[in-house]
């Protein structure tokens, strides 16, 4: 294994640092208003970070994984809210572009959106009746084969970035189809008629990701709008874990390594009445600070490892594990480190408008975060005990 960094991927981090830094001025306003971040769309759409893992043939920069998810480490620490909802257009562009089963037509295509006409994707694959825990299940949105193009209906849920985005990539159930995993991959534009959105995204943590629900009433779309399509999706979904949720788990990571940076400023700063030194002294503080750093390296190795495996061996059965396992760590590392952190900075942190609170929040949703911690240790534990999932009871006895 060679963790080595490039110098690249060292330039990439430190830019992606002064953009956070710059975010994260803005963070506590855009989260109490739960608004669309878009300035910071803007820079960095500006610095090139649509095309940021897009190969060279296709006229990007061509950046892996692993410097993917060193960037995104770097911006969740200023605006978590901005890095995660920005990540969903390479969560969705890159495995379209990496599929062998998607046409060079329909890559070029996309490709094309992005690079030369800086389109910004958004993704929307779940629904309001799906859960992680349970799995794969039937899509309840559908496309209906017309004249020249697609109809499509139903509704969508957590639709990050959705208004703010130049197209939203939606995935239906083709009525046509003869099975019931099939899938198919369409672009619908911001105007087309029948696409609506329910701004039903008030919530707990990540509120500026504004991820609303999308309805599609009949929504018209071109025949050139289809991206892909398959009779079977799931195998398209599992060879891509790395983009479609792990690029989730960097950004996580960053809402980490920012509650730690906040509170070893608070306990550094703040001096109790009476004392000549500041909290940092204190040695309940100080193991807990040395607790949260164990947590916070363990879980980046871990995420690290798991960007590197993916990059130089592909989908592999261990990647995917790797992928489950760098989600959970970094989930509990998260729960952790913003939950003593906000012990530890006191009741002044509990306040609206402290980052300590914010971070909190953000970090809450980090272990609900598709895949949940649960559903990532169901896998871990049918991998590591050599196990076919086909030979397993059932969660829950189906209707």
């Amino acid at each position: 294994m060679d963790f080595r960094i490039t110098e690249a991927q060292k330039r990439l981090r430190q830019r992606c640092l002064e953009l956070a830094a710059d975010f994260a001025t803005r963070s506590a306003e855009h989260d109490r208003d739960a608004s669309h971040p878009v300035e910071n769309y803007d820079r960095l759409r500006g610095d090139g970070f649509l095309a940021l893992t897009i190969e060279p043939s296709f006229g990007g920069l061509g950046f892996d994984f692993l410097g993917h998810t060193l960037a995104y480490e770097a911006l969740g620490q200023g605006c978590p809210a901005t890095a995660l909802a920005f990540n969903m257009h390479a969560s969705v562009v890159m495995p379209v572009l990496q599929s062998p089963e998607v046409t060079p037509a329909a890559k070029h295509l996309l490709a094309d959106l992005v690079v030369r006409h800086g389109k910004m994707i958004g993704g929307n694959f779940s629904e309001p009746g799906t859960t992680s825990l349970i799995g794969a299940r039937p899509l309840a949105v559908r496309a209906r084969k017309v004249e020249g193009g697609w109809r499509i209906s139903g509704r969508k849920m957590f639709a990050s970035m959705l208004e703010a985005a130049d197209y939203v990539l939606v995935m239906a159930y083709p009525e046509d189809a003869g099975g019931p995993m099939a899938g198919i991959l369409l672009l619908v534009a911001p105007d087309a008629p029948g696409r609506r959105v329910n701004p039903n995204w008030d919530t707990l943590g990540m509120r500026a990701t504004r991820s609303d629900q999308l309805v599609l009433d009949d929504c018209p779309v071109e025949d050139s709008a289809m991206l892909y399509r398959s009779d079977d999706i799931r195998a398209f979904r599992l060879d891509y874990l790395n983009w479609f949720w792990g690029s989730y788990t960097a950004v996580y990571l960053g809402l980490a390594v920012a509650a730690y940076d906040e509170i070893r400023r608070v306990v550094s700063a703040r001096r109790p009445a009476g004392y000549s030194q500041p909290l940092a002294y204190h040695p309940d503080v100080r193991r807990h600070v040395a607790e949260m750093s164990a947590a916070l390296e363990a879980a980046r190795l871990v995420t690290y490892r798991s960007a590197w495996l993916s990059d130089t061996e592909g989908p592999t059965p261990e990647t995917t594990a790797a992928l489950y396992r760098a989600k959970y760590l970094v989930g509990e590392a998260v729960s952790r480190i913003t939950r003593t952190a906000l012990t530890l900075g006191g009741a002044h942190g509990i306040f609206k408008g402290s980052r300590l609170e914010q971070l909190f929040r953000d970090g809450a949703v980090a272990e609900i975060q598709p895949p949940p911690a649960d559903f990532c240790l169901w896998n871990l534990g049918v991998h590591e005990l050599g196990l076919d999932p086909a030979d397993l009871l059932p969660p829950l006895r189906e209707a």
